[in-house]
């Protein structure tokens, strides 16, 4: 995983923070939020707070002190130790697109299927600088819906020997990926000693916490697994127009879910989480890669920090139904702010394309040659008596090159960043090789990294049990 050494933009004066914090704790007591499940109504009553039908109004207070016993930092383990990973401080963890119900393979757009999760599955692990595959990388629309979370898993836990995301459809749902992962790492007193899992729950925004997300919240925070508390914010939809509406309705949200995650299990890991960006005012079209999306990314990396808790956003995002010259600016200016706000827990890596509703084979590839850049430049700079390459002007000297000096023949290999997907050829070379694009130059790539995979090794007692599991519970869900 990456370590993000580098200074953090703060871009919120004191002033600001001071306004912020006024409104946030305005918005909690006087309007509230609403949980739709009855255990969360009772443990918060039970705590002393004001609770009105499904509305609870919140005593700042109370929450600050529920939000200093989560861990400012914590470790997520994967099956193999290797790709364990660290959440807080200045760990950055990376995983692929989640939730499209699309898929886009060059020039075809269709349903995702069950073998396009697999695919995705193999990619996440066939390069490096991607941390888990994340969750619900597509939907796959060819397996039953109420049993596909267990696929899903399976091949999540398989395919891969990367943290993993869990589903959140349902607390059955929830159950079974903690069972599956209690399986994979050799009973739950494992797992709950060291986390194996990291789980999206989404806030209905504006202010409401629906039931089946609070089923699942109860289920992995009672099981000691980090939950992602994000608010799922389109400016102009969701919440007011104006960024700082929006981050407070984004503070409020995300310290109401960490308060009744600390509520079930005192000190378990939770995520500030993020998911801000806003609506194309003349079409009603959620954006992304915008400016405000990438002031409020910035800003939400302070405000996380401020509370000292570990943080959720950014990621690769665009608009574009395509992988095209929009696609790839529109990821870059998600993904510079996210390395600049130092975001531990990045979702939607690699694959987004339309907003979210497809994941994008060629896109995958635009998204880790991204990534690896920003690996690359947000790596401090080492500046010693070699980097200075004295010796190399004396060898020279005026008016030569430096193409064939020691210095160089020395470096040549490791000096810059080599693409993976780019292409510097000169227009000749570049016709001469079919003139190809850079959609096409990562068809090509994808389609050699997945002819190339090679499935990580399970233990065969393991994979088996994971199979009955599979299995006999498909069987009592009806499927």
């Amino acid at each position: 995983m990456f370590h993000n050494r580098m200074p953090r933009y703060e871009i919120l004066s004191a002033d600001a923070m001071e306004t912020l914090d006024r409104g946030w704790r305005k918005l909690m007591t006087e309007i509230g939020v609403e949980f739709m499940d009855e255990r969360a109504l009772e443990l918060f009553r039970q705590a002393g707070q004001k609770v009105v039908d499904n509305t609870v109004f919140l005593d700042p207070e109370f929450v600050l002190a529920q939000v200093a016993k989560a861990p400012r930092e914590f470790d997520v383990q994967a099956r193999n130790p290797a790709n364990s990973i660290h959440i807080g401080g200045d760990s950055m963890a990376f995983g692929a697109v989640y939730g499209p119900p699309f898929v886009r393979q060059g020039d075809v757009r269709r349903d995702a299927t069950m073998s396009d999760f697999r695919n995705f599955t193999k990619l996440a692990q066939s390069f490096e600088v991607m941390d888990s595959a994340g969750g619900v990388i597509c939907e796959p629309n060819d397996t039953p819906l109420d049993s596909r979370h267990l696929d899903m898993t399976y091949a999540l836990q398989t395919l891969t020997d990367k943290v993993y995301m869990g589903n959140v459809v349902s607390g059955v749902n929830a159950a079974d990926t903690i069972a599956m992962s209690s399986i994979l790492f050799g009973g739950r007193d494992n797992i709950v000693k060291t986390p194996a899992s990291i789980q999206l729950i989404n806030c209905n925004s504006p202010l409401r916490w629906d039931d089946r997300m609070l089923e699942s919240q109860f289920e992995y925070s009672t099981a000691g697994q980090p939950v992602v508390l994000t608010p799922f914010i389109l400016m102009g939809a969701m919440s007011p127009v104006t960024i700082p509406a929006a981050l407070v309705q984004q503070i409020v949200e995300a310290l109401s879910g960490v308060a009744l995650s600390q509520l079930i299990n005192p000190g378990c890991p939770v995520i500030f989480g993020s998911f801000l960006s806003n609506i194309d005012m003349q079409s009603g079209s959620p954006t992304f890669g915008t400016p405000e999306s990438g002031i409020g990314l910035l800003c939400t990396g302070q405000i996380a920090r401020h509370f000292g808790l570990p943080f959720r956003t950014g990621g690769g995002l665009t608009s574009s139904q395509v992988p095209d010259a929009q696609a790839g600016y529109e990821a870059l200016m998600t993904m510079m702010p996210t390395f600049l706000a130092g975001a531990n827990w990045v979702m939607h890596s690699a694959g987004w394309l339309e907003g979210g509703l497809v994941a994008g084979y060629e896109k995958f590839i635009v998204d880790i040659e991204i990534l690896q850049m920003m690996h690359a430049e947000f790596t401090p700079l080492e500046i010693d008596e070699a980097s200075m390459a004295f010796g190399a002007h004396e060898e020279v000297g005026h008016g030569g090159h430096f193409l064939g000096a020691m210095h160089t023949m020395e470096r040549f290999r490791t000096c810059f960043y080599r693409p993976l997907l780019s292409s510097s050829d000169n227009y000749e070379k570049w016709m001469r090789t079919g003139g190809v694009d850079t959609a096409h130059r990562a068809e090509k790539i994808y389609q050699k990294k997945l002819e190339e995979y090679v499935a990580p090794p399970l233990d065969d007692a393991i994979r088996l049990e994971l199979e009955e599991y599979v299995v006999r519970r498909r069987a009592e869900l009806g499927d």
